[in-house]
Protein backbone atom coordinates (compact mmCIF):
# COMPACT_ATOMS: atom_id res chain seq x y z
CA UNK A 1 0.00 0.00 0.00
CA UNK A 2 1.43 3.20 -1.17
CA UNK A 3 -0.08 6.46 1.04
CA UNK A 4 0.84 10.04 -0.41
CA UNK A 5 -0.65 11.95 3.10
CA UNK A 6 0.15 15.58 1.18
CA UNK A 7 -1.92 15.17 -1.29
CA UNK A 8 -4.51 12.94 0.00
CA UNK A 9 -4.07 9.58 -2.16
CA UNK A 10 -4.00 6.43 -1.41
CA UNK A 11 -2.85 3.78 -3.72
CA UNK A 12 -3.53 0.13 -3.43
CA UNK A 13 -4.29 -3.12 -4.56
CA UNK A 14 -7.89 -4.01 -6.30
CA UNK A 15 -10.26 -6.02 -4.46
CA UNK A 16 -13.63 -7.49 -5.73
CA UNK A 17 -15.35 -5.51 -3.35
CA UNK A 18 -14.15 -2.19 -5.50
CA UNK A 19 -15.98 -3.41 -8.45
CA UNK A 20 -19.14 -1.75 -8.47
CA UNK A 21 -17.23 1.79 -7.83
CA UNK A 22 -14.83 0.89 -10.65
CA UNK A 23 -17.52 -0.17 -13.27
CA UNK A 24 -19.57 2.90 -12.73
CA UNK A 25 -15.86 4.77 -13.66
CA UNK A 26 -15.41 2.62 -16.73
CA UNK A 27 -18.65 2.42 -17.87
CA UNK A 28 -18.80 6.30 -17.63
CA UNK A 29 -15.47 6.04 -19.51
CA UNK A 30 -15.54 4.00 -22.57
CA UNK A 31 -17.74 3.30 -25.56
CA UNK A 32 -16.92 -0.55 -25.12
CA UNK A 33 -16.45 -0.59 -21.69
CA UNK A 34 -14.92 -4.14 -20.08
CA UNK A 35 -17.77 -5.88 -18.23
CA UNK A 36 -17.65 -6.74 -14.76
CA UNK A 37 -16.54 -10.44 -15.50
CA UNK A 38 -13.50 -9.05 -17.61
CA UNK A 39 -12.43 -7.50 -14.16
CA UNK A 40 -13.23 -10.65 -11.80
CA UNK A 41 -11.68 -13.10 -14.34
CA UNK A 42 -8.09 -10.64 -14.55
CA UNK A 43 -8.62 -10.57 -10.46
CA UNK A 44 -8.80 -14.36 -10.71
CA UNK A 45 -5.77 -14.68 -12.79
CA UNK A 46 -3.96 -12.70 -10.60
CA UNK A 47 -3.26 -10.17 -12.88
CA UNK A 48 -1.74 -6.71 -11.19
CA UNK A 49 -4.60 -4.63 -10.42
CA UNK A 50 -3.92 -1.28 -8.62
CA UNK A 51 -6.29 2.02 -8.12
CA UNK A 52 -5.93 5.75 -7.02
CA UNK A 53 -8.09 7.13 -4.31
CA UNK A 54 -8.44 10.40 -3.39
CA UNK A 55 -10.23 10.87 0.04
CA UNK A 56 -11.80 7.65 -0.60
CA UNK A 57 -12.91 8.13 -3.79
CA UNK A 58 -11.52 5.81 -6.37
CA UNK A 59 -10.15 8.34 -8.88
CA UNK A 60 -8.17 5.69 -11.69
CA UNK A 61 -7.18 2.18 -11.70
CA UNK A 62 -4.56 0.24 -14.15
CA UNK A 63 -4.58 -3.46 -14.83
CA UNK A 64 -1.81 -5.22 -16.16
CA UNK A 65 -0.82 -8.56 -17.32
CA UNK A 66 2.71 -10.41 -16.33
CA UNK A 67 4.84 -12.39 -19.08
CA UNK A 68 8.44 -13.27 -19.87
CA UNK A 69 10.52 -10.16 -18.85
CA UNK A 70 7.55 -7.88 -20.10
CA UNK A 71 4.38 -6.66 -18.77
CA UNK A 72 0.97 -5.75 -20.98
CA UNK A 73 -0.89 -2.76 -19.91
CA UNK A 74 -4.89 -4.41 -20.42
CA UNK A 75 -6.51 -0.91 -18.93
CA UNK A 76 -5.64 2.41 -17.30
CA UNK A 77 -8.46 4.74 -16.72
CA UNK A 78 -8.63 8.02 -14.93
CA UNK A 79 -12.39 9.27 -14.21
CA UNK A 80 -13.21 11.50 -16.37
CA UNK A 81 -13.69 14.24 -13.50
CA UNK A 82 -9.99 13.78 -12.26
CA UNK A 83 -8.44 13.67 -15.20
CA UNK A 84 -5.15 15.89 -16.44
CA UNK A 85 -3.91 15.87 -12.77
CA UNK A 86 -1.13 13.45 -12.91
CA UNK A 87 -2.91 10.28 -11.79
CA UNK A 88 -2.17 8.07 -14.89
CA UNK A 89 1.79 9.08 -14.39
CA UNK A 90 1.35 7.63 -10.76
CA UNK A 91 -0.12 4.52 -11.63
CA UNK A 92 2.35 4.46 -14.24
CA UNK A 93 5.44 4.94 -12.25
CA UNK A 94 4.10 2.18 -9.52
CA UNK A 95 3.58 -0.07 -12.47
CA UNK A 96 7.16 0.50 -13.30
CA UNK A 97 8.54 0.23 -9.46
CA UNK A 98 6.78 -2.73 -9.09
CA UNK A 99 8.42 -4.35 -12.46
CA UNK A 100 11.28 -3.54 -12.66
CA UNK A 101 12.52 -5.99 -9.55
CA UNK A 102 10.72 -8.62 -10.94
CA UNK A 103 12.89 -9.03 -14.33
CA UNK A 104 10.06 -7.41 -16.43
CA UNK A 105 11.98 -5.24 -19.18
CA UNK A 106 9.47 -4.12 -21.02
CA UNK A 107 5.77 -3.20 -21.10
CA UNK A 108 3.25 -2.98 -24.06
CA UNK A 109 -0.01 -1.48 -24.79
CA UNK A 110 -2.38 -0.96 -27.25
CA UNK A 111 -4.17 2.09 -27.96
CA UNK A 112 -7.40 3.21 -30.45
CA UNK A 113 -5.22 5.45 -33.02
CA UNK A 114 -8.37 8.25 -32.24
CA UNK A 115 -7.32 8.89 -28.83
CA UNK A 116 -4.68 11.33 -29.18
CA UNK A 117 -4.77 12.51 -25.99
CA UNK A 118 -3.42 8.72 -24.24
CA UNK A 119 -1.07 8.61 -27.06
CA UNK A 120 0.41 11.96 -26.28
CA UNK A 121 0.18 10.95 -23.05
CA UNK A 122 1.98 7.45 -23.08
CA UNK A 123 4.56 9.24 -25.54
CA UNK A 124 5.20 12.12 -22.60
CA UNK A 125 6.25 9.00 -20.40
CA UNK A 126 8.52 7.25 -22.90
CA UNK A 127 6.32 4.83 -24.77
CA UNK A 128 7.30 4.26 -28.58
CA UNK A 129 4.96 3.06 -31.23
CA UNK A 130 5.89 -0.32 -32.30
CA UNK A 131 3.61 -1.11 -34.64
CA UNK A 132 0.00 -1.09 -35.81
CA UNK A 133 -3.02 -4.11 -34.88
CA UNK A 134 -5.52 -3.58 -37.83
CA UNK A 135 -8.93 -3.47 -36.87
CA UNK A 136 -7.86 -4.36 -32.97
CA UNK A 137 -11.39 -2.15 -31.13
CA UNK A 138 -14.78 -2.17 -31.82
CA UNK A 139 -16.11 0.90 -32.96
CA UNK A 140 -19.22 2.86 -32.95
CA UNK A 141 -18.11 4.79 -36.74
CA UNK A 142 -17.28 1.92 -38.29
CA UNK A 143 -16.88 -1.67 -38.26
CA UNK A 144 -13.49 -1.71 -36.39
CA UNK A 145 -10.48 0.94 -35.63
CA UNK A 146 -7.20 0.19 -35.82
CA UNK A 147 -4.70 0.01 -32.41
CA UNK A 148 -1.03 1.94 -32.24
CA UNK A 149 1.27 -0.73 -29.90
CA UNK A 150 3.51 0.72 -27.96
CA UNK A 151 6.49 -0.22 -25.66
CA UNK A 152 8.13 1.05 -23.17
CA UNK A 153 12.02 0.01 -21.38
CA UNK A 154 10.69 0.37 -18.28
CA UNK A 155 14.55 0.04 -17.00
CA UNK A 156 15.01 3.66 -18.81
CA UNK A 157 11.84 4.79 -17.48
CA UNK A 158 13.54 4.34 -13.62
CA UNK A 159 16.29 5.40 -14.42
CA UNK A 160 14.34 8.71 -15.63
CA UNK A 161 12.10 8.36 -12.43
CA UNK A 162 15.21 8.49 -10.47
CA UNK A 163 16.67 11.39 -11.71
CA UNK A 164 13.69 13.78 -11.79
CA UNK A 165 13.47 12.58 -8.02
CA UNK A 166 17.19 13.99 -7.12
CA UNK A 167 15.64 16.82 -9.18
CA UNK A 168 12.60 17.61 -6.74
CA UNK A 169 14.98 16.55 -4.08
CA UNK A 170 17.53 18.95 -4.96
CA UNK A 171 15.12 21.56 -5.28
CA UNK A 172 13.28 20.99 -2.25
CA UNK A 173 16.86 20.97 -0.25
CA UNK A 174 17.61 24.68 -2.26
CA UNK A 175 14.26 25.71 -0.57
CA UNK A 176 15.33 24.82 3.12
CA UNK A 177 16.38 27.27 5.12
CA UNK A 178 19.43 26.84 7.86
Amino acid sequence: MNVHAQSGLLLRPLELTDLDELMTIEVGSYPFPWSRGNFVDSLASGYQAQGLWLDDVLVAYCWAMEGVEELHLLNLTVHPEHRRCGHAQRLLDDLVGWAVPRALWWMWLEVRASNQAARSLYERYGFEESGLRRGYYPNVRSSREDAVLMRLDMRQRLEAMKRESAVVDGMQGALRTP
